[in-house]
């Protein structure tokens, strides 16, 4: 008998008391510890307003009260009536509008805009910071300092005057608002997509870029065979973030164009019209119902997204842990047989 085995033996260890369930339920149980907080928030400030929502939806209601007793009971009209005006119709429009030409101008600077930055060069953080400013900036001091600049007497319309170009009307004019917008959403949140490519291309091993050069890739070469393949995953989630953000986009498109101008602008958005007709009208009947309408939207484009694009990495990752389990199992077998020929030849 080994001295360690007298030693377990000696203070009672080499029983083996506990039962096979023990670890489970105690993994179970912090399970449910840590997870209870979140799972509470969830429920009090996601799920209740929904069911709240879809329940206010069915109501003509006005907000006071109960709907029960000082509304009334319309079913489904308050849902038949929004996916019927076509005003709420434009929304839609002009959110996709805003969603896909948020992916067609921001992808493409962010990359770039990444690709410089990863190079060394004196100044790459005053770059870096001096990009990532305006993200960080309050939506209400962007909103009041670009509505005012790029007012047709404004800034921006006096600076063209000097270079001989009269300024069009950036604001009012239908053909013109929906791509100021969308300048001004890339301007102000191009600084995270930029940070999040910098950070997935920072994470690309060095030796592949080292390799490429013995082999005589050009720099061009080795953006396109390397970086842009391995820097697919951290695009994927950016792509997911910025359609929930532009499906969500609200504030900046209030506080420049308020809730009934952005209409006649051409910028309405599925939430600046919830307000329109909700809030702003009394209506809090059909406004619930809208929002339940815009929620839905959303949890439908994020449930594909996340099944046909997402799940890609996801199944990525399960296969890595698979191979690192069967590779672990492998070296334990493998140490056990060269533990039973040592024993042998002794």
């Amino acid at each position: 008998m080994t001295n360690t085995a007298a030693a377990k033996k000696r203070w009672g260890l080499s029983r083996n008391t506990s039962r096979p369930n023990d670890g489970k339920l105690r993994r179970y149980a912090e399970i449910t510890v840590l997870s209870a907080p979140a799972i509470l928030l969830f429920v009090c400030f996601v799920i209740l307003p929904l069911l709240f929502g879809a329940y206010y939806g069915f109501y003509k209601w006005k907000g006071f009260g109960q709907p029960s007793e000082t509304g009334e009971f319309v079913g489904l009209q308050n849902y038949i009536t929004a996916l019927t005006d076509a005003s709420f119709q434009k929304a839609v429009l002009h959110t996709f509008e805003v969603v896909i030409g948020s992916l067609v101008i921001q992808a493409p600077l962010a990359i770039l805009f990444a690709l410089l930055l990863n190079q060394k060069f004196k100044g790459r953080g005053l770059i870096r910071t001096l990009i990532f400013v305006p993200y960080v900036v309050s939506e209400v001091i962007v909103g009041t300092g670009w509505s005012l600049l790029l007012q047709k007497t404004g800034a921006v319309n006096e600076l063209l005057g000097y270079l001989g170009i009269e300024g069009p009307d950036w604001l009012a004019d239908p053909n013109l608002a929906m791509i100021t917008l969308l300048l001004l959403i890339s301007w102000k949140y191009i600084g995270f997509a930029v940070i999040l490519m910098l950070a997935g291309m920072q994470s690309i091993p060095e030796e592949l870029y080292e390799a490429a050069k013995v082999d005589g890739a050009s720099f061009w070469q080795m953006q396109w065979r390397i970086t842009l393949p391995l820097l697919a995953p951290t695009l994927r989630i950016w792509v997911f973030l910025s359609m929930i953000g532009s499906l969500q986009l609200f504030d900046l498109v209030y506080i420049i164009w308020g809730s009934f101008i952005s209409e006649t602008a051409g910028v309405s958005t599925m939430a600046t019209y919830m307000v329109r007709q909700g809030r702003d009208s009394g209506n809090y009947g059909y406004g619930s119902a809208v929002a339940i309408i815009i929620f839905l939207i959303s949890l439908v484009i994020a449930l594909l997204y996340q099944r046909f694009v997402l799940n890609r990495d996801l199944d990525g990752a399960l296969e890595q842990k698979q191979q690192k389990k069967r590779a672990a199992k492998r070296a334990k077998e493998e140490a056990r047989r060269q533990a039973v020929t040592m024993n042998e030849v002794k």
